[in-house]
């Protein structure tokens, strides 16, 4: 019973402290790849004497010291007379360290050092836009930030993306090699950086949230602990960077688009579309919270970015008693808007089913048919043509687009909306 409360222990500290436990060793190393890898060391050995010896007082402390003695383990094994390690050694007033050794006393002298409160929020955020920076590809970023911000461990991070353990940890070596390679430093970029940078942070919190939101794969439609996470991260983005309207923004559109989770699957986990949906089961907390950021993301002045359009989109579904009197003029012209501040295919399909709401399906299938270049190997266009074709009674043509859909989708729930709906064709 005692181990399970030990392991279930670090389990839980890592999660909510991960990101400023390396956050803290990162600027006390300032090596960003070493000090990930002096706090998986740490997490490891909490492991190991947590369950044995018992949960310290301090286990944030206890973590961060072991890093910290880590580091000068493996500062003295790179040269004797590094200069980075004398002046460690001298900060620490500690002679000689076995490696590997147990502190005695673990949270002594760790908050001095390492947990300045005036510095964690900092830590924090060098530590997103280090982890989202843009020498690194998407899946790089992607692993690394659910990594060292989230908490995640690869076995975690591959489950939620259907790839290997080895995959994952593959590119988050590779990416702390690709940042050490480009010389990064662990700080918060400047001012004329900050802002493009932050589209990076954004970016990668989003494709997060959408792919619990809907998995591209797999047997489940939602994964409710990827989804959630990346809105853990950005309402922490939130609270860092609280003068940047699109942090607001995109707060907002996960907050209203979780809201509906509750009533997106029946029971057997199969998906119920949005017009069957019971709206008795939206998350109205998540409803609030998602109106109150984007209400302050309108409150900057500024304009909506490409998030807050998102979210006013969510928000006109969230406010709507059915399908029927959703205000869809007022979305489509959302997404126009939108169009223009961030053109997508995917953008365009989306004005397409809100006119076919709107104005009918016969406005919306020009513009459909405009995209099958843009969007060949997407299930999402021939899904979209063969519900237009089917409302104007072209079953033929319909039938084929949603066959069409079927072979490209890659996740089994909807796959089983889609074959249903072929059935329903006869």
């Amino acid at each position: 019973m005692a181990e399970h409360s030990g392991r279930d222990t670090v389990a839980t500290v890592w999660r909510n402290s991960s990101a400023r436990i390396v956050g803290a060793l990162a600027r006390y190393t300032g090596d960003f790849g070493l000090a990930e890898d002096l706090a998986q060391e740490a997490l490891a050995e909490a492991l190991v004497t947590w369950p044995r010896e018992g949960v310290p007082g301090n286990p944030v402390g206890w973590l961060l010291t072991v890093g910290r003695r880590r580091a000068i383990d493996t500062f003295r094994r790179r040269s004797a007379l590094d200069t980075r390690y004398t002046a460690l050694a001298r900060d620490l007033g500690e002679g000689g360290i076995a490696a590997g050794s147990a502190p005695a006393d673990p949270a002594r002298d760790a908050e001095d050092v390492l947990w300045d409160p005036d510095r964690i929020d900092d830590d924090v955020l060098a530590l997103m836009f280090i982890s989202c920076h843009p020498v690194l590809s998407r899946e790089a970023r992607i692993a690394l930030t659910l990594r060292v911000v989230g908490g995640l461990t690869s076995d975690e991070i591959a489950t939620a993306f259907l790839v290997p353990t080895a995959t994952v940890q593959a590119r988050i070596t590779r990416a702390k090699k690709t940042l050490a390679a480009a010389r990064v430093p662990f700080a918060i970029p400047p001012a004329p950086e900050r802002a493009a940078r932050l589209g990076s942070v954004l970016n990668v919190l989003y494709l997060i949230f959408t792919e619990g939101s809907t998995a591209s794969s797999g047997d489940d439609l939602i994964r409710l602990d990827l989804a959630a996470e990346a809105a853990r991260l950005a309402r922490i983005l939130t609270r860092l960077v609280p003068e940047q309207p699109e942090t607001h923004g995109l707060l907002a559109l996960l907050e209203l688009t979780a809201a509906r989770f509750p009533a997106r699957t029946g029971p057997d986990g199969e998906p119920v579309l949005l017009e069957h949906q019971d709206r008795g089961r939206w998350d109205q907390a998540a409803i609030e919270r998602g109106q109150a950021a984007l209400a302050r993301a309108e409150q900057a002045g500024r304009g909506l970015g490409a998030y807050g359009l998102q979210a006013a989109i969510a928000e006109c579904h969230a406010v709507a008693a059915s399908v029927d009197v959703t205000n869809w003029e007022r979305i489509v012209l959302l997404y126009e808007a939108l169009g223009r501040l961030a053109p997508s295919p995917v953008v365009d399909l989306n004005r397409a089913v809100a006119v076919s709401m709107a104005q009918g399906p016969a406005a919306a299938l020009p513009i459909v048919d405009q995209l099958a270049e843009a969007l060949p190997n997407s299930h999402l266009l021939p899904t979209v043509r063969g519900e237009l074709l089917t409302r104007l009674g072209r079953t033929d043509e319909a039938r084929i687009e949603l066959a069409r859909a079927l072979k490209l989708c890659g996740n089994n729930r909807e796959r089983t909306v889609l074959r249903r709906k072929l059935a329903d064709l006869g």
